[in-house]
């Protein structure tokens, strides 16, 4: 089934590979469950990186999901979830059936597929602004590109 306007077409097709992607990450055929996790890390992400951040990020991302990410979202809002614990927690309330194991292997699955699909550079900012323990949760190829990066700042 197409829409007739080839962006929206574009659009869908992209979000279906990132769902497809991202299910044989979770180890899943579920597309649902591939959904929720995904809305659940990009808003838990998105509220924790600040507003200037949180926008770029959500410019790299295809036009239908940007729309799922930057749902319920105040940009005038504070940075929330400075450590590993509440990032967890923000996504655990996303994910009410999602034991504390699997949250993080969840977590994981999202960061390495957005590794896959921005630019590198992208993801390495990205993770970047993140405490060291969230960074830990990244793909080893950011997190040593980020402690490589902050070690050539200091």
């Amino acid at each position: 089934m197409t829409t007739g306007l080839d962006v929206f077409d574009t659009t869908v097709q992209e979000t279906n590979l990132w769902l497809k992607e991202l299910m044989e990450r979770l180890g899943t055929y579920d597309r649902h469950r591939a959904y929720s996790t995904l809305r659940a890390v990009l808003h838990a992400l998105r509220d924790r990186i600040g507003p200037a951040n949180a926008v770029h990020l959500g410019a790299q991302l295809p036009m239908l999901i940007r729309g799922l990410y930057y749902e319920g979202w105040h940009m005038g809002g504070t940075t929330k979830e400075r450590h590993e614990a509440e990032f967890i927690a923000h996504v655990s309330r996303e994910l009410p059936r999602a034991d504390a194991a699997e949250i993080e292997d969840r977590i994981c699955a999202v960061f390495g597929l957005l590794t896959m699909k921005f630019d590198v550079g992208e993801a390495i900012k990205v993770a970047g602004v993140l405490p060291k323990a969230l960074r830990e949760l990244w793909p080893v190829l950011i997190q040593e590109a980020v402690e490589s990066k902050q070690a050539g700042a200091a």
